[in-house]
């Protein structure tokens, strides 16, 4: 017994309510279990319970066993000289701690919920609940990821807001760092935002009509020059005159294919800077997410993959962030889901992503819910658990 899954069944009542008694004989009814306490102090508060004839109001503490109490040091601490009932996995110590009932729960719990979450906490495969999906409704799965989709988006939407803060409200500079990161996506992310951070963007409309003078900055901040070469001289004339300092970040080259390579991206960030536009003026006067895309057609081998990519992972969270939300939305509901390892490995498990909403809910579900184990957190892994008990 794990505390955080002793706390899921008592809040949602996953055990056997039939004749409730108290470990000194009294008859127990919960009229209301009582509300998480994300506070200091008791782990529930205001639960409503009627034990013999008399009705309590008030916080319940919740322990794997009844010596926790004590060991926890709860007697004499002034949080939990309220509470009403003491709820156990085992009863280990002769009598009450601080004279307050207690109510164990060993015997009361579906065997199946059990063997079910322990399996979950020990599963190595792609997601812990991997086994149990086809149980799931498409309604159930569809409201999920759409509501963690909102909350990645929410979530990176304050990212946006604190890196306007930074360049003083800058929609332009932010979109330009936005853009940057997200070509450096999955594994140079960090190093494509660093080198657009130390190129403001004021430096780089001074040199936009000239490419190559463009690629030698954004690949010398990288480190990606050799001594010697046309661009490599450019740069080093051009960071002389400004006082450049090449970032520190490793550029990493692992597993790439040529036209996913980090020089490859930044050549084409820079032909994207070249076009001299101004890319979130483009965003907020889009019609719809292929119209993005399209503006994004100039640079040589710019797939449309990558395109989409920049898209939902550069446009839509700035939308979101400047208040076009319905907007923001509307464009992943446009764009086809994206396809990555987590994704594919989630349609290998029978869920496939219809669109980049559903895909970008999918991505938050395994990074923000799977990988932690956080399965009494997340709808799906309740109403999972729900089936079992």
């Amino acid at each position: 017994m794990r505390e955080e899954l002793l706390h899921y069944i008592w809040r949602y009542r996953h055990f056997n309510q039939q004749g409730l008694v108290t470990e000194d004989g009294r008859p127990l009814h919960i009229v209301f279990p009582g509300q998480p306490n994300t506070d200091q102090g008791p782990d529930f508060r205001a639960a409503r319970l009627r034990i013999g004839e008399v009705t309590f109001v008030g916080p319940v503490e919740l322990h794997i066993r009844s010596s926790d109490w004590l060991r926890h040091g709860h007697t004499g601490d002034a949080h939990y000289r309220e509470v009403i009932l003491h709820v156990v996995w085992e009863n280990d110590t002769p009598g009450p701690p601080a004279d307050i009932p207690i109510l164990v729960l060993h015997d009361r719990v579906s065997k199946p919920l059990l063997g079910r979450y322990e399996h979950w906490m020990r599963q190595t495969g792609f997601v812990p609940c991997e086994r149990q999906l086809p149980a799931l409704t498409a309604d159930a799965w569809r409201d999920w990821t759409r509501k963690l989709t909102l909350r990645r988006l929410q979530r990176r939407a304050v990212i946006v807001g604190s890196w306007l803060d930074q360049n003083r409200q800058d929609w332009e500079e932010t979109t330009w760092w936005m853009m940057a990161r997200s070509m450096g996506l999955p594994v140079n992310a960090a190093v494509f935002e660093a080198v657009a951070r130390s190129l403001p963007l004021r430096l780089l409309k001074r040199h936009r009509l000239y490419a190559s003078t463009l690629e030698a900055l954004l690949l010398g901040q990288a480190g990606l020059l050799q001594a010697g070469h046309g661009l490599h001289r450019e740069y080093e004339f051009w960071r002389s005159k400004y006082g450049l300092q090449p970032i520190r970040l490793p550029v990493s080259f692992l597993r790439m294919r040529p036209g996913h390579s980090p020089v490859t991206r930044l050549v084409q960030l820079a032909a994207l800077q070249k076009e001299g536009k101004g890319w979130f003026g483009i965003i907020r006067e889009a019609t719809s997410a292929e119209v993005a895309v399209g503006a994004l057609a100039g640079p040589k081998g710019l797939g449309i993959g990558m395109r989409r990519g920049i898209v939902i992972n550069a446009f839509v969270p700035l939308l979101f962030a400047y208040g076009q939300k319905e907007k923001a939305l509307a464009w992943l509901e446009e764009l086809p889901g994206e396809q990555n390892h987590v994704i594919r490995s989630w349609a290998a498990s029978g869920v496939v992503a219809g669109d980049a909403a559903a895909s970008q809910g999918m991505l938050e579900l395994k990074k923000e819910y799977c990988n932690a184990r956080r399965c009494l957190d997340c709808a799906i892994g309740r109403a999972l658990l729900n089936i079992a008990a």
